[in-house]
């Protein structure tokens, strides 16, 4: 019984994909994928309660705020306005599962954002 040996990533040819991506397309998918990780702890998937964590959504959420403040002038708001739209939503989602929410203002990622009032 003779395993094969794991295959090794092609390393050249992911550095000339990613060479290939515009910037836009890689700050939209961090964001993406942000947010995605945000509401799956947050308990807003099909398993719910089983993934929620609101320290670990707390984190995503302020990170995904952080990178939307940050790249504000390098995308256009073609993509930084449903960005931040999901944002928004992910900001409510959070003070709406804790059991006692922040503060106006100092809610995940309303360093950034501002107040957000549900």
């Amino acid at each position: 019984m003779s395993e094969t040996p794991p295959e090794t990533p092609d390393f050249d040819a992911m550095t000339r994909d990613i060479a290939e991506v515009p910037a836009v397309e890689v700050i939209v998918t961090v964001a993406v994928n942000l947010m995605s990780a945000a509401a799956v702890k947050l308990g807003l998937t099909e398993e719910g309660e089983a993934h929620k964590d609101l320290d670990e959504a707390r984190k995503l959420v302020h990170a995904l705020a952080g990178l939307l403040d940050a790249s504000a002038t390098e995308i256009s708001s073609f993509h930084a306005a449903p960005l931040r739209d999901g944002l928004k939503s992910l900001q409510l989602a959070f003070r709406e599962a804790s059991l006692v929410p922040d503060e106006p203002g100092q809610g995940p990622g309303e360093k950034y954002t501002g107040p957000v009032y549900g």
